[in-house]
């Protein structure tokens, strides 16, 4: 018995299609589209052109401007670094300087302030200017770094609170508050602290000068203005007033304005022989060290 003879052995690439040939283009024909000749390597559509793929591929830089919260943090820095090269306290005109028109510089020093709270440096606002300071809980650390300060004496510390309620005054006013003849080295004193100043002369007989505060008074006891003296309860508060006050006992409302009052001439104002320099208008006065020996 003979076996049939086995169907012979399909080779392994047998079911690939084979390569069918091409039809040739004649000139009639559409040239292939460039879109479906894009073909990744299993042979599927790309979905896009030679032409396209070429511009995703090199679209590497953004297409859109600085954002907002970028533009924000650069004018932050421009004012954290100004203020912290600065000498001096500087005003929102100075820092506006350094911004540009679109910044504000009133919001990005709220922020600054916002986000040095709490921090070992603070930024605080003095005589209507900003500065950085030292966080004031941390000054015991840093006391042995500053420079000893001549302390004032109880006659130049009155003197001066008068001048800075009651401003502008006369010596002669000062005077006539304290009860006590004020010396001349004593307003000498101030004037040399740079905590008062000369503002002009009194429509009255002699033109006496009148006196104010500086920048420099609100920068030393960190004021922004001097409508933040404390006033009578905060005094009475901190005990720097007698509790038998006498009736009617007001503190005044000091008020420091750059403009000479309506009773103020200039400096440069003629004037005769000042009252507060003739040695008898006040002789019955006890002097300041006269007080200090008595008690």
């Amino acid at each position: 018995m003979t076996t049939p003879p086995r169907p012979p052995k399909r080779a392994a690439n047998d079911d690939a299609p084979t390569d069918s040939p091409r039809p040739e283009l004649s000139a009639d024909s559409p040239p292939p589209s460039s879109r479906s000749d894009a073909l990744n390597p299993r042979g599927e559509e790309l979905g896009v052109g030679v032409e396209g793929a070429a511009e995703v591929a090199n679209s590497t830089e953004p297409s859109h401007p600085p954002t907002i919260v970028t533009l924000e943090r650069d004018h932050l820095r421009i004012v954290e670094a100004s203020l912290f090269a600065a000498t001096s306290p500087l005003d929102e005109a100075t820092l506006a300087r350094h911004l540009p028109p679109s910044a504000n510089p009133k919001a990005l020093l709220a922020r600054l302030q916002s986000d040095y709270a709490g921090r070992g440096v603070t930024l605080v606002r003095v005589a209507g200017k900003w500065a950085f300071r030292t966080a004031d809980d941390l000054a015991y650390i840093l006391e042995r770094y500053a420079t000893e300060e001549r302390k004032l004496s109880k006659a130049a510390l009155e003197t001066l609170s008068i001048i800075a309620y009651h401003q502008p005054v006369t010596r002669a006013e000062v005077e006539e508050v304290r009860a006590v003849s004020t010396s001349k080295g004593t307003l000498d004193v101030l004037l040399e602290t740079g905590w008062i100043r000369p503002r002009g002369r009194r429509r009255a007989p002699g033109r006496p000068v009148t006196y104010g505060t500086t920048d420099a008074f609100l920068n030393h006891f960190g004021f922004d203005s001097i409508k933040d003296l404390p006033g009578l309860a905060e005094l009475k508060g901190a005990g720097l007033l007698d509790g038998n006050l006498p009736p009617g006992f007001t503190i005044p409302d000091p008020n420091d304005v750059a403009a000479l009052m309506p009773d103020e001439l200039p400096l440069d104002s003629e004037s005769d022989q000042e009252p507060e320099d003739d040695p008898d208008l006040f002789a019955a006065l006890p002097d300041d060290d006269e007080e200090a020996t008595d008690k």
